[in-house]
């Protein structure tokens, strides 16, 4: 039985943060661009940090799109972390239409904001229930409007609204904070810096994950 975390290595992402958030609970996590021990992980997890068009050319020049597609067709957890959430959409609007990997349907595009309000949107904000039950899922056990830690300028806009686990707001503007989409899940925000709840969530994710482990 494989107990193993997986972080996607790709040159992009606070990676640190991430081991360091798994290690807690005492879960090995390894760092790796390696094809078989990402399809062998009990679950993995894709970080970022930058452009998407950077982040697309750095999973493509590894080949790890493809690993990644066929890592989710085990039916076994993802979790896109910020910008790692927006990589799981059709496409993104920054610098240029950049294709991603396809496994949400869905765009990317700026946040849009009113003119007392800077980007990147940088700030502890409150998430709320979307279309998403949260119960048996990363948010499980979470209360309404727990505060979690934003770095961003860019927001994903899912095709299907019934994948939203959570919406926040910045200033009036109301933006998916995180979806769901049968294995597959996204954070805009970022748990590893969120404190206790945040914890919550990474523990959550390695339940879901080990617990898939266990009952294939």
């Amino acid at each position: 039985m494989n107990n193993t975390i997986a972080i996607i290595d790709y040159g992009i992402g606070n990676v640190q943060s991430i081991e360091n958030a798994l290690n807690k609970f005492g879960i090995k996590a390894v760092l790796t661009k390696d094809k078989d021990t990402i399809l062998e992980a009990s679950g993995i997890i894709l970080p970022g940090v930058g452009a998407f068009k950077k982040a697309m050319d750095e999973l493509i020049v590894r080949d790890l799109h493809n690993s990644i597609n066929e890592f989710v067709k085990t039916d076994k957890p993802l979790l896109g972390l910020c910008l790692g959430m927006q990589l799981l959409f059709d496409n993104s609007q920054e610098f240029g239409l950049t294709q991603g990997l396809g496994l949400i349907q869905g765009e990317v595009s700026r946040l849009p904001v009113l003119s007392d309000l800077k980007l990147p949107h940088i700030e502890w904000g409150s998430i709320t229930e979307g279309e998403v039950l949260w119960e048996n899922t990363i948010l499980d056990n979470l209360r309404n409007n727990e505060r979690m830690y934003f770095i961003h300028s860019y927001v994903c806009n899912p095709r299907n609204k019934k994948v939203i686990l959570a919406t926040s707001k910045y200033g009036d503007m109301n933006f998916c904070a995180a979806v769901k989409s049968n294995n597959i899940y996204g954070c805009q925000f970022h748990p590893e810096k969120s404190s206790e709840f945040g914890l919550a969530i990474i523990k959550n994710f390695i339940n879901l994950s080990l617990n898939k482990t266990q009952n294939d």
